[in-house]
Formats: C-alpha cells, sequence, structure tokens
C-alpha cells in the first residue's frame, strides 16, 4: 500500500500524526482511530478532523472516555457550542451546551401519549424522521457532537445521508430549475394530531418556529451546492401550489436518502459521531423503542450560520427564531 505526500493511501486511508482517517462508504462517512478526545489536541489533528468532516460530512470514533467536561472542551475546538434555553430532566446540570436525548422519551408523556404512539403521530411516513437538527430556525446549527453512554445490545442505529452528493446526483435540467427556488421550514410539520383535545397540537400553535430557506444552499466553507431538504421540517415551497410542492418535495426528498447516499453507523459505548448539519439529514432509529433497553446519549450542538442560496439571497426568519438567539 502506498501514501502520497498528502498522506493518503491507495484505500483512501489519510494519516496525520498517529491519527487515520479511513472512508466508511463511497458518498459519505469516515471512521477516525489514533485520538483521544479526552486528550490535549494538538492543531494539526483538529484541522484533519476538520477536514475529514467536510469531505465525508460524518466522521465517527469508537472507545472514547469522553465526560461532559470533555465534551463540550472538544466541541469548542470547532466552534462555539450552542445553549439551549430549554432542556429535559435528563440533560446535566452545570453543563448547558448538553443535551441528553433519553430526555425526548419524555416528550410522549408530557402530552398524554406513550412513546409508540408518539412515534407514530410524528413519522406516518416513510421519509418523515429525516432531518436536520433545528432545520426551522433561520440559522440551523453547524455541526452536531454526539456521543453514546448507554446503547442496546442490538438495534439503535443512526443513518446519515450527503445532501451535496445528492445535488450533484440530480440531472442538470432539475439541478437548474431548484436552484432558485425557496421553501418554508416549520416546526411540527406533518404531525398527525390526536382526535378531539390534542396537547401537543396546542404546544405548537404556542411555539411556531418557522423560517423560509433556499432550497439548495451554498455550504459556507466549502463551497459545495447543497440539496436543503429534510421529512420533518419542510413545509411548502414558496410561490407553489400545495400539490405542486407535494410532488417536488416527494421527489427531492427520495434523491436525498437514496442508499447510495448514505452510511449507518453501528453505536457502542464511548462511540462519537461528529457531523456537518449544514450538509446532511439524519434518521434517528425507531427499531428498539419496543426492546425495552436504555438508549442514552448526549449531543453539543455548533451554532450555525444563515443559510445562503445560489442566487445570494439569505433565508429569512418568519416566526420564533432570530439568529444566535436559543
Amino acid at each position: 500500500m502506498t501514501t502520497d505526500s498528502s498522506g493518503t493511501t491507495t484505500d483512501g486511508t489519510v494519516r496525520v500524526d498517529g491519527m487515520e482517517v479511513r472512508p466508511a462508504s463511497g458518498h459519505i462517512g469516515a471512521e477516525i482511530t489514533g485520538v483521544d478526545l479526552a486528550g490535549e489536541l494538538d492543531d494539526a489533528v483538529v484541522a484533519a478532523i476538520r477536514a475529514a468532516v467536510l469531505r465525508w460530512k460524518v466522521v465517527f470514533f469508537r472507545g472514547q472516555r469522553l465526560d461532559h467536561t470533555g465534551h463540550v472542551a472538544f466541541a469548542r475546538r470547532f466552534g462555539e457550542p450552542v445553549v439551549l434555553g430549554r432542556r429535559g430532566s435528563a440533560s446535566p446540570a452545570g453543563f448547558p451546551e448538553v443535551e441528553t436525548t433519553a430526555d425526548r422519551l419524555e416528550l410522549g408523556g408530557r402530552f398524554g401519549m406513550e412513546q409508540e404512539e408518539w412515534l407514530e403521530r410524528r413519522r406516518h411516513t416513510l421519509l418523515r424522521g429525516w432531518h436536520c437538527d433545528h432545520g426551522a430556525r433561520v440559522d440551523p446549527p453547524a455541526a452536531t457532537i454526539l456521543r453514546a453512554e448507554t446503547v442496546p445490545p442490538y438495534g439503535g442505529d443512526t443513518t446519515w445521508s450527503n445532501l451535496a452528493a445528492a445535488y450533484a446526483g440530480l440531472s442538470q435540467p432539475v439541478r437548474e430549475f431548484v436552484d432558485g427556488l425557496r421553501a418554508e421550514h416549520r416546526l411540527g410539520v406533518g404531525y398527525q394530531p390526536r382526535p378531539g383535545d390534542d396537547a401537543y397540537v396546542r404546544h405548537l400553535l404556542d411555539h411556531q418556529v418557522a423560517s423560509v430557506h433556499p432550497l439548495v444552499r451554498v455550504h459556507p466553507e466549502t463551497g459545495e451546492r447543497v440539496l436543503f431538504v429534510n421529512g420533518y421540517y419542510l413545509e411548502q415551497i414558496t410561490d407553489f401550489s400545495r400539490a405542486e410542492s407535494a410532488a417536488i418535495l416527494e421527489m427531492l426528498l427520495a434523491q436525498a436518502t437514496r442508499p447510495e447516499y448514505t452510511v449507518r453507523f453501528r453505536w457502542e459505548p464511548g462511540s462519537v459521531a461528529f457531523w456537518d448539519n449544514r450538509a446532511t439529514i439524519h434518521l434517528a432509529p425507531s427499531d428498539n423503542a419496543h426492546l425495552g433497553f436504555p438508549r442514552t446519549m448526549h449531543r453539543v450542538m455548533l451554532t450555525g450560520d444563515i443559510p445562503v442560496g445560489v442566487d445570494g439571497k439569505s433565508s429569512d426568519p418568519i416566526v420564533g427564531t432570530e439568529p444566535g438567539r436559543w
């Protein structure tokens, strides 16, 4: 196996100061070994991790010994962590940057539903669960760093898709068609209400979050064009009828989630995933809730910028969101 001047071997592995970046699939994902995220990382290693995230959109580390302090410190090497105004009771006190995803198991109960019903009403189509983090905001997070504390012995995998590759895979006429379009992203889109009074619907009405984003955004660091679609927040293409919009969005979301643009990760305790939230969507697992095994994950998100379209026009807030204010 040979290595070129950049440290890249013939099988695609990149080596930097004892660290290896090994691609996990053809379009997205790489596993990084030979680095202790809880240790002192020199600038060359940080730069190599950043480059890997930009190139592969999501990178994976295994066997890490991060605690909350180390998690936040690692995140700060790459940007400013988001401080959420509201977290669930499972999130750690004293670490406002850390959100524990077990909190989401509380959500259904908070609104009078068992977890299974909660998931069914939110994910009633095959593509509904695909999302970027906080995509209804005018400034969605730039990146997310998620670490696993407790995972089920089977099930509970997460899948990511590369939205830059999905855009590049469109035919030229379709790329030209979607380049100038904009669409509304709104929290709670597609939720199927319960008969009669629904506490979650009342919550959504009282806590609206919505923005108009370009349907194709230009990545602020790589310059790539990104098909900025997801199944969870996307309401309607601006100036299109609802029927026209639904047909186009269904086609684009099917493109965005084609298997060749995805990678699936099997979690272990101590695993860490670091992804570019500007260029990916991901699918949280729905195959483990009935198993009864705990799944406790902690995430830190990095503050992001306002998306900009191919025409140079930025996203606009509609309600419940303003840049930098969480």
